[in-house]
């Protein structure tokens, strides 16, 4: 099967702790599992998560398993999904400090290359566009 990757990145306005802590942090607004239908998360190294997303009428279940967490640096897991096609795709997440906040870098490797793998990249493009208006806010103290 073809696969493909993708590498999108923000300028989130918080540091590179606070940003990794809110993307594992499944209470709060803003992170990966927030508000997902269910949510079963063991945030170490060789653990597992598995989490529902409701989306256009439909169950999405999402499972991998952590491979690399080192706090303010880098996230990485494998991620599993009916849009994989049995693939175990690579997620990697990359902060780095930038002019008072952090840059996160998304890279999204081994999705096949059809609909359901290519439609991954808009969905990290409107979730790190929520995680940057989550910190945006706190920026500017709202909600």
């Amino acid at each position: 099967m073809k696969t493909f990757e993708f590498t999108i990145s923000r300028t989130i306005r918080g540091s590179a702790d606070e940003v990794f802590d809110a993307w594992l942090d499944r209470t709060s607004p803003g992170g990966l599992w927030f508000g997902v239908e269910r949510v079963i998360i063991d945030v170490a190294v060789d653990r597992l998560f598995y989490h529902v997303v409701s989306h256009e009428g439909r169950h999405w279940p999402h499972y991998g398993r952590f491979t690399r967490l080192d706090r303010g640096q880098a996230i990485e897991y494998t991620w599993m999904s009916e849009a994989t096609r049995g693939l175990e795709s690579l997620v990697t997440i990359t902060l780095a400090a930038r002019g008072g906040g952090t840059e996160l870098t998304l890279r999204h490797s081994n999705l096949p290359d059809d609909e359901g793998g290519r439609e991954h990249q808009g969905g990290w493009t409107w979730y790190l566009d929520v995680l940057a208006t989550k910190f945006e806010k706190a920026a500017a103290g709202t909600t």
